[in-house]
């Protein structure tokens, strides 16, 4: 089960989480006054190249040109570039060109907001894509996909995960103490934590307790699963 938290400001708590047992480490690449906690080119970079081997950086973008986003890749390298913009302002067409212009070694992750049965038919036609889906809440009013906060259908989630035969990480308003009973009802293969490990009142500051207390769920949460705690 892959562990992705979201947003890191800071670099001593990203290497602080990748010790707790996160596998990927998220922030957000580019100053575009679009979203509280984002880095510059020259910031993000160095947290992605500051991070252990074992973990992945992953490069939320907010920015709607293949040539700026492919821009960012260049200057960040991260493992991961995740479109967290609304799904059609980076299109299948677009994400297409994306793919053809950065390193086949940068994996692509978009972000599928989750509401009814148009979330699965934007799911099937991005993830030949992708090497990851991230399903996340919209709320009308907020820039992008995700941050919010707030949960969605997850059984429309699960029929995603169902649908499609890519790795696909569960957002919307996960914590620690809610992320077993999300793995349980949808099967994802990774989950997501931002507003759900932050600080109370905060949307950038994490609470390294809470991170920590995250990956302890999940990990008990497969635990079970497996048996291992019969």
């Amino acid at each position: 089960m892959i562990i992705q938290i979201y947003a890191f400001t800071n670099l001593k708590q990203a290497l602080q989480a990748a010790e707790y047992g996160v596998d990927q480490i998220g922030f957000i690449a580019g100053k575009y006054g679009i979203v509280q906690g984002e880095l510059t080119f020259v910031q993000a970079h160095r947290m992605a190249a500051s991070l252990p081997s074992h973990t992945s950086s992953v490069a939320l973008t907010m920015a709607t040109e293949v040539d700026e986003i492919r821009r960012m890749v260049d200057r960040v390298e991260p493992d991961i570039v995740h479109i967290s913009t609304d799904p059609l302002a980076v299109d299948v067409d677009a994400t297409e060109r994306l793919r053809n212009k950065i390193s086949p070694d940068v994996q692509i992750m978009k972000a599928i907001p989750v509401k009814d049965e148009r979330s699965i038919l934007l799911a099937k036609d991005f993830a030949p894509l992708c090497e990851y889906l991230l399903l996340d809440t919209k709320v009308t009013g907020m820039p992008g996909v995700g941050a919010t906060g707030k949960i969605h259908d997850w059984n429309i989630s699960r029929r995603i995960v169902a649908a499609v035969d890519i790795p696909v990480i569960m957002a919307g308003g996960l914590t620690p103490e809610n992320v077993a009973d999300a793995i349980r009802v949808v099967g994802p293969a990774g989950v997501d934590s931002n507003t759900g490990t932050n600080l109370p009142g905060s949307l950038v500051e994490k609470d390294m307790q809470r991170v920590q207390q995250f990956v302890i769920a999940v990990r008990q949460s497969m635990n079970k699963s497996n048996g291992l705690n019969e």
